[in-house]
């Protein structure tokens, strides 16, 4: 651990991030059996990505929620190839994963006119079906939003992720001193004097069980998938959701989000982490944020005090701890300077596997010929 120097339709709010449409490729048109003219190919159905575009918008544009493609036109005399149906295009936001009714992944939209092809349209008649048009594609397929930001904010409710990303960017999250205050992700941007851009996402504060989606769980665990990392927020005074749930500590709260991740997908362990201490300006705080490194740089020695079941397999190893105040300011500059230093660290990383990769690539290449 380094200390850092520098209905299927889901709302929360008004926010929609899965949406289940129909879509149909178009029929083919008929052939032409005297002269073996063959009828046009249907159009197919593709979700492409629009920037500015939202599940929201897409459902209140398109209420029914059915795209089909046009029909391909009937062979005749004077054009013995009938033309293809006209395609029919789905706008959905960049970000989105699209899956079929099996739960199978079709693709990705990742940025601005990625496209996907989801049902393609049937085949005009021509000799080999007797002439006959074949029917376009029908499937049922589901928009997945998952936000893409390079950082992802993690922690309980009132850890002051909100107040952090009002501090750090020129997002604008509600915040208030009650639970779950934040309902759908907020997305900001951090500035740097270089013009560099860094997007954070904040997203609801977990709650133990969030793996089994208790409270938004499932929900909102998922965005977590598509952040380069993870930002912890910890209030250094600790945790406790209502009266008749167990009061946690900072370190206890660390363990048990540290577990939460894992039992939703080790993956997310991997990712580089760092962690910001937040509320130092109260007047214990310097005591308790003491304690907490020591916990933190021997974790072994304290795990006793948990149940086998919360104690997660891997411990993550926090690249940059900053104590933090998103009240007087205190470490916010450090923490900016530490978010793009760990990203800058991994671009380098990145960029360095992919030269060996394509080196190797290259190498494999040059032997075999």
């Amino acid at each position: 651990m380094v200390r850092c120097g520098c209905a299927l339709l889901r709302k929360y709010g008004n926010f929609i991030d899965n949406l289940r449409i129909f879509t149909k490729g178009g029929s083919g048109g008929m052939g032409y059996p005297r002269l073996g003219g063959e009828g046009g190919r249907g159009g197919d159905v593709w979700v492409v990505a629009h920037k500015n575009m939202t599940l929201k918008q897409l459902k209140n544009k398109y209420p029914q929620k059915r795209f089909v493609a046009g029909g391909g036109a009937n062979s005749r005399v004077s054009a013995l190839k009938g033309s293809k149906g006209k395609d029919c295009e789905v706008p959905a936001p960049v970000g989105i994963s699209v899956t079929d009714e099996n739960g199978e992944v079709l693709g990705e939209l990742n940025k601005e006119k990625d496209r996907i092809l989801v049902a393609k349209g049937g085949l005009g008649g021509k000799l080999h079906t007797n002439f006959l048009p074949l029917k376009g594609q029908k499937r049922i397929i589901h928009l997945d939003l998952k936000v893409i930001a390079d950082v992802g904010l993690v922690g309980f409710p009132n850890a002051g992720k909100s107040s952090l990303l009002s501090r750090v960017s020129h997002a604008t999250p509600v915040i208030a001193s009650y639970a779950f205050t934040t309902l759908r992700p907020e997305l900001g941007k951090i500035m740097y004097n270089d013009f560099k851009q860094i997007s954070v996402a904040d997203l609801p504060g977990l709650i133990e069980g969030a793996h089994m989606n208790k409270g938004m769980g499932h929900k909102f665990l998922k965005h977590l998938e598509r952040t380069r990392q993870l930002l912890f927020v910890v209030d250094i005074s600790g945790f406790q959701l209502s009266s008749v749930t167990p009061y946690r500590t900072a370190f206890e709260t660390i363990i048990l989000l540290t577990k939460e991740l894992e039992l939703y997908k080790e993956e997310l362990q991997t990712k580089p982490a760092l962690l910001a201490v937040n509320k130092m300006d109260l007047p214990d705080a310097p005591v308790k944020l003491h304690e907490l490194m020591k916990q933190l740089q021997k974790p072994e020695d304290f795990l006793h005090l948990f149940e086998a079941k919360m104690i997660p397999e891997k411990a993550i190893e926090f690249q940059h701890i900053i104590p933090i105040s998103t009240v007087t300011g205190e470490g916010i500059e450090e923490l900016k300077n530490c978010i793009r230093k760990s990203l800058d660290e991994q671009d380098d990383k990145e960029n360095d596997a992919f030269h060996n990769k394509q080196l190797l690539r290259l190498q494999h290449s040059g032997s075999a010929s």
